[in-house]
Order: structure tokens, then sequence, then C-alpha cells
């Protein structure tokens, strides 16, 4: 059927694949200051118009009166579509990786422009294909980056333009020339310098374990997609008998949910790890600081003091001044502005705040003394989830700009900040750490009081004496100087928290989907075993039972024809042969005898099916019961149990199915009137009797015959619907017997994988976990040593983590920390505890 495109109405004064490229951009929920200055001055290049810039502005603002995606796509001229798509897909690429969000998009506008899906499978496959072609040409890399590539040879000036932007922005070439920060806090001195040095060694170490442990981690959830679809596979593809292959069939139709219930979690897993690994490679070569809050907390205001950019987003009617994560860089720092947590919109910003934790080193929690919600911080979770070291930053907020207050607080900067008192802070930081325990697992977190109007006005002024006053009385240079802390004395381990011990949940996250999917299909094969053996004697019940009452009906049946004899003869007595076998048929039809019989089949057949049938589904419901009490609580998608939930209870209709092929009784043919005949001529022929003596002879003859063919006719009868009904039974029985024994095995066997995966995660777990566990005693001894495996083997026995929450590190040899045991706990945040350790 043909689709009709919603007609949109385009601007000619708007170049729509300029727009169209905007979009992408922001496809990744990352807006770099590089990444916009470098597409304003792609819109100089190619000269698009002053409205199109307007737009773009819209786009990178996410402004509310933003040209969407769909009403872009839709506004590009037909001709131009293909070329379109190339551009976007350069812009994906410029990394070298195209995120799932990055594809997601490319495939919603192919979508809308009906594109067929071969056709971006080619062009995929060309990106894919340049991206390894570039990789492994390293003169060539320097000359044109990976978008680019995709766009050599194209003839609009926008490509042309886009190839040449594309060199210059791919990561490996990359030289961003900033105005130097006025705070220089961050950034100042030899101390600076050997820390930078030194994290960067350390991260080039740690990366190379944590990137081997999840392409492991890819590799074991690759493997285990594959082993479930041979489960499934083998045993589609039994055929040795007729029977067989109907039970295979069935298994595999109740196994194919499985397969396709499993492969959606393996593959957002996948994804996850994927973008794990992506975040760590972004993460390689910066110290990573993110603001995170609710909106309005003060988070952009902090961004544009420490950074001193996107002042003009920040001011009166702003009421967001972030909708995607802004990256701003200087020397090897990265400093992160989120959207708001809790902002209208709500669930979307939080994602795209959390997809930043990966990478980050240090995250700075922004919360304001006027409102503190308990509901904020549930946030802090997912900080805890991924073992992030954590500074809450207490924005004081006053009104310093109305210019009376502004001049008593100048006055006296620390009444306004003061932690006792009436209206002192004291109360305020108890109740922030006792919300964010509940959350973060510790308090282990420092919180820092500032004033950041004060830092903002500061920023304003023109008096160099009241610029200094002011941002001294903001307290803000005492947030500075924890991030500065951070970085210089503790920056190595930050490091190698974000590469080596963060790295652990991206693994322990599927890991426990594993164990609990194993542990689901372990119990159901468990039950289905045990149900097995009561459903088999179930059947043999049902059918002594059904036998029984169909043996006594047939009886019941013959009796009632028998109790016609008599009445018959006396009747029919005269008769000659033809009258009298018309006459016994006509007698047999009025009391509905085979009718009769017929029906009494039927109605044990269904008797038989019924009780079958709910004896299934009693295991169905069962199943049901173990698959909701056994239900994970950690779930990546809807998806999750599905074939429980939903699909398995059809497992008595499946088996039905098959009991129905066998399941099918035939009344053999009766013959009751044969030999009647032979017998009344040889009563008449007696001629020389009374007519009262032939009667009566004539009659007890018929009587007899008929009673004797009756009883013989019955016992046939009895005999032959015992053995067709047992028979029947049996391969009933057969039938469910080879479908639970197909059923029971393909989930052994699939519980089995899920085992084997998980013991491979684990592994992997584990060895970032001991990787992690000798930066730590490096940090304790104030040492660093090359991060080798021989180093690790040398120093830790073992390593017991519940992730986010403690670490017991074992030594094979004692060992004399020049740390203090609080301070590591500080440090990094989690219950630290090494038993062959000796602590300042």
């Amino acid at each position: 059927m043909q689709t009709t495109e919603p007609v949109v109405v385009a601007d000619e004064q708007l170049n729509y694949p300029f727009l169209l490229i905007t979009h992408m951009v922001c496809a990744d929920q990352q807006i770099h200051n590089q990444e916009a200055k470098s597409l304003r001055e792609l819109a100089s290049q190619a000269q698009v118009s002053q409205q199109t810039l307007d737009e773009m502005e819209k786009i990178l603002a996410q402004d509310e009166q933003q040209l969407s995606i769909d009403s872009v796509a839709q506004a590009v001229p037909r001709k131009q579509r293909v070329e379109a798509i190339q551009q976007i897909l350069a812009i994906a690429y410029v990394d070298g990786f195209c995120s799932p969000l990055e594809r997601e998009m490319i495939e919603h506008i192919s979508q809308l422009w009906s594109i067929p899906l071969d056709t971006i499978q080619r062009l995929l496959i060309k990106a894919e294909s340049a991206v390894a072609k570039v990789k492994s040409t390293a003169e060539e890399a320097q000359a044109l980056s990976f978008g680019a590539r995709l766009l050599k040879g194209a003839d609009s000036l926008l490509s042309r333009s886009l190839v040449n932007k594309l060199s210059e922005i791919a990561p490996q070439d990359v030289s961003r020339k900033v105005e130097q920060l006025r705070q220089e806090i961050l950034l100042a001195g030899p101390e600076y310098d050997d820390a930078i040095h030194q994290c960067s060694e350390v991260a080039r170490e740690d990366y190379k374990f944590a990137e081997l442990a999840l392409r492991s981690t890819y590799t074991a959830l690759q493997d285990l997609g594959s082993n479930i679809q041979q489960v499934v596979g083998e045993i589609r593809s039994k055929t040795t008998d007729k029977g067989q292959a109907g039970t295979a069939k069935e298994v595999a139709k109740q196994l194919e949910n499985t397969r396709r219930s499993l492969t959606a979690e393996i593959i957002q897993d996948l994804g996850k790890v994927r973008e794990s690994l992506q975040a760590k490679q972004r993460a390689l070569n910066h110290f990573s600081i993110a603001f995170m809050g609710r909106t309005k907390a003060g988070k952009s205001t902090l961004h544009a003091i420490v950074t001193n950019e996107g002042w003009d987003a920040i001011g009166v009617g702003k009421q967001r001044t972030t909708r995607y994560n802004r990256v701003y860089e200087w020397k090897n720092v990265r400093i992160i502005d989120t959207p708001g947590i809790g902002a209208p919109g709500g669930k979307t910003d939080e994602e795209i705040a959390q997809s930043i934790i990966e990478e980050a080193d240090v995250v700075c929690y922004v919360v304001t003394n006027d409102n503190i919600l308990q509901t904020e911080f549930n946030f802090l979770q997912a900080l805890k989830e991924r073992a992030k070291p954590l500074i809450v930053l207490l924005n004081v907020k006053h009104n310093l700009r109305d210019s009376r207050l502004l001049e008593r607080f100048l006055q006296d900067p620390e009444k306004l900040l003061a932690m006792d008192g009436k209206s002192g802070l004291g109360g305020h930081i108890e109740r922030i750490r006792r919300y964010a325990k509940q959350n973060y697992a510790n308090d282990y977190f420092s919180i820092v009081p500032a004033m950041l109007i004060a830092a903002q006005i500061s920023r304003e002024t023109e008096d160099q004496k009241r610029k200094q006053q002011l941002f001294q009385a903001s307290k803000l240079q005492d947030f500075l100087d924890s991030i500065r802390v951070s970085l210089i004395k503790h920056g190595v381990i930050r490091r190698s928290q974000t590469l080596l011990g963060s790295t652990v949940g991206s693994i322990e996250q599927p890991q426990i989907w594993l164990i609990k999917e194993a542990q689901k299909y372990e119990q159901l094969a468990s039950t289905l075993q045990n149900k097995r053996k009561a459903l088999q004697e179930t059947i043999k019940r049902a059918e002594k039972d059904t036998l029984e009452v169909l043996k006594q009906r047939i009886e019941a049946r013959f009796q009632i024809a028998m109790n016609e004899v008599q009445p018959f003869a006396e009747s029919h007595w005269e008769s000659n042969e033809t009258s009298m076998k018309l006459g016994w048929e006509s007698k047999l039809k009025a009391i509905k005898f085979e009718e009769c019989l017929k029906i009494a089949y039927q109605e044990s057949s269904q008797k038989f099916s019924q009780e079958v049938q709910e004896a299934i589904e009693e295991i169905g419901n069962e199943l049901q019961l173990v698959a909701q009490l056994n239900s994970s609580n950690f779930k990546f998608s809807e998806q999750s149990s599905s074939m429980f939930d939903k699909d398995f209870v059809r497992i008595g209709g499946s088996v039905l199915v098959i009991a129905g092929a066998v399941l099918s009784f035939f009344i053999p043919p009766l013959g009751f009137a044969v030999g009647i005949a032979g017998t009344v001529a040889g009563l008449l022929s007696g001629l020389f009797k009374s007519r009262e003596q032939k009667r009566s002879e004539a009659v007890k003859g018929i009587s007899n015959s008929l009673t004797s063919q009756l009883e013989e006719q019955k016992k046939v009868v009895l005999q032959q619907a015992e053995g067709d009904f047992c028979k029947h039974c049996n391969s009933v029985a057969t039938s469910i017997e080879q479908y639970f024994d197909e059923l029971i095995g393909g989930l052994s066997k699939i519980a089995s994988h899920l085992e084997e995966a998980q013991k491979k995660l684990a592994a992997s777990a584990n060895y970032l976990n001991r990787a992690y566990a000798k930066r730590i005693l490096d940090y304790c001894l104030e040492q660093r040593e090359p991060l080798t495996e021989a180093n690790i083997s040398k120093s830790v026995l073992r390593v017991k983590r519940d992730f986010g929450r403690s670490i017991i590190i074992s030594t094979k040899l004692p060992l004399q920390s020049k740390k203090s045991l609080n301070e590591l706990k500080e440090v990094l945040q989690e219950n630290i505890s090494i038993p062959n350790a000796k602590f300042q």
C-alpha cells in the first residue's frame, strides 16, 4: 500500500540539509563547544541564510520553537535526500563510531523519506568500511577524517564545506584554542602539569584493561545469543519421525519466544557495553567534571563562571538553560553542564544527564538552600550504581541584585554563609547529608557552601576591587579548591576509578541479569521435570476413569437394545426375513442405539481431553507463578520475562494440538441383523405344530438369536473400544512426554549457556576489580608501578566487591599504608577493607 507523505511547506530561505546536520550534531545529546563553533563556521562556508542561522541557534539551544527533526526532514527536497543522508552519516561517523542514538535518527529519517532498507544498509556498510580503511591507513587518516571520506566526490556547496570542516573536527586532528580562564585555580602551576601527566599515563594503562574486559563481555554476550539460537535450531531440525517432528516443532515455537525475549535483552546489553567502551575512550584523554542537579539549581551559572562561556544563556526568563550535555574542554580538563533533574519534560532530560556519568571523574551535585527536596537526591542512586565520587555544592541563594542587600552582604559576607544561628546553613547541610546518604550508601562526600550569584556579579562588574571582593565573598574558591584537590592530589586514583572501578558496573549489570535468568530457567526446567511425572500419573488416572465410564455407557446402551429384543420378537415372529431385518434396524434407530454409542465415544474423548488440558494448564499456571516469584528486579527493558508472563502458559494449547491429532475415535461397523433370517427359517419348518406353539418357539428363537448376537457384539465393541482408547491415550502420553523432554532439554541448555556467559562476565569483572585493587594499593603506598598482570598478581591475592558500596582487598604481603583508612574511604567513597594492611 502506498502511503501519502505529509505536505510540508518549505521556506526557500532555509537550508534544510544544513538544519538536518545541526540535529545530527545534537543526536548524541552532547553539544560540545567546539562542535557548535565548527557548525557556525560551516554555516559561513556553506553560505546559508540568516534565517537558517537563526533556526540553527534554536536547535542548539533546544528552544521550544525550534523546527523538529520531522519537519526539517520532510522539507528537504527529494533530489537532495540521498546526499543529505550521506551528510548526516558523515557527522555520525566523525569520531569513528555511530552511536545507537545517531543510528536511530538515521533510520527514522530514512523511514520518513521511504528510502529502502537495503539502501540505508549499503550506506552504513560504506560508512563502516570508511572507518576501517581510515583506521588502517595512518597517512590518509591525517588528510581525511572518518566522516569526510563518506562525502568524497559530493557536488553541493554544503557537502564540500562539510568535507573541509570534518577534517578539522575529527577527534585525532582537533586543535582547540580557547580564552584562558580568569580563575586558573584548576590549571595553575607545575603541580597541575605533573598531575595531568600522571593521569594521562595511568589512563592509557587502565584503558587497555577496561577495553579488554568490555570486549570480552561483548564477545560473551554475542556468543550467548548465538548459542541460544543454536538450541532452537537443533530442536527445529529434528524430523526423525512424524510424531517427534510435531513435538519438536511445538517446542521450537515455545523456545523461539524465549530466544526473542533473551535476544532483545542481549542486544540492549551489547549496546550498553559498546556505549560504555566509547565513554571510556572519550574519557581517556581528559579529567572530566560533571555538574548535575535539579533545574534552576545554578549548574549553568557555575559552568559559566568556571569556563567564562555561556553567559548569554543565563538571565531573566531563561527557565531552562541546558537541554543537552554541554561540554567545555581546556588542557585535558572537561567541564560538562547537564540538563536539570526533574525539569519539565522530565525523564528524557534525566536520561541525558545520566549518559555522562560513565565518563565523569568527579560529579558536582548542585542543590540550593531555598528548596531542598528529598526527591531530588534520588538521582544519586545512579551515581552510586557507577561508583562515582561526589561533591555537593550548596548554592546559597539571596537576592543580591537588590543593591541594599548586596551592600549588606559585602559588609558582612560571613553572616549569610554562617553555619550556626537561626538562619545558619548547618540545618541545611545536615538535611542534605541525610537525604543524600539514603541514596548514595555512605556519607564520605564533601558539602561545600557557595553563593553563585555573588560570583556571577563579580564577573559583571568592571570595578576590580569590587570584583575581587565579591568573588572572595562568594566562597566559590572553596569549591574550586576541592576540584583542584580532586585533580592534583587524587587525580590518578580518580582516573582509575573511572576507567577501572566504575567500568565493573557496566559488566555487573548484565551479569546480575544473567544470574537471575539462569536461575529462572534452571528452576523452570526443574519444575517441569517434577511436574512431568505427576502429569503422566494424571493422564493414566484419567485414562482409567474415562475408560471405565465408556464401558459402562456401552454396556448400558447394549442393555437398552436387549430390553427391546422380546417385544420385537413377539411382534415380528411371523415376518419374513426382509421384513424382520428392516424391523430390527428400525428398532435400533428408534432407540438411537448407534447414535448414543457415538455420543458415548465423543463425550469420553472430551472428558479425557478436558482432564489432560486442566492438568497441563495447572502446570502452566504454576510456571507463571514461578516466573513471577523469581522475576528480576533489574530489568533492561519491558520485554523481560515475556515468555513466562504471556507465552509459556500456551504450553497447554500446544500440547493439546499434538494430542488432538491422535485423539479421534471411530465406532466399529455394527452388523446386528446378521443370522436372524436363518433362525426364523428353522423355526418355521415345523408345519404340524399349533400356532401358539409356533409363536412361542419363534419368539424364543428370535430372542435367543438376537440376545446372543448382542452379547457377542458387545464383547467385540468393548474390546475394540478399550484397545483403541488405550492406544490413543498412550499416543497422547507419548506426545506429551516427547514434548516435555524436548522442552526441558532446551530450557536446561539455555540455562547452561546463561550460566556460562555469567561466568565469563564474572571473570571480566574480577579482572577489572583486581586491576583496580592494584591501583588502590599503589595509592596507599604513594607509588606507581606499571599496571601489568604480573604486578597485579604479585600484590593482589583476591578481591571481594559489593559494587559501589564496599571492596575487600586481600594482599599477598603485609602493607604499610601511607594513607589513613578514613582518607582512603573519603577519596574512593566506598567502604574499603585491606585486612593485611596497617594504616596511619
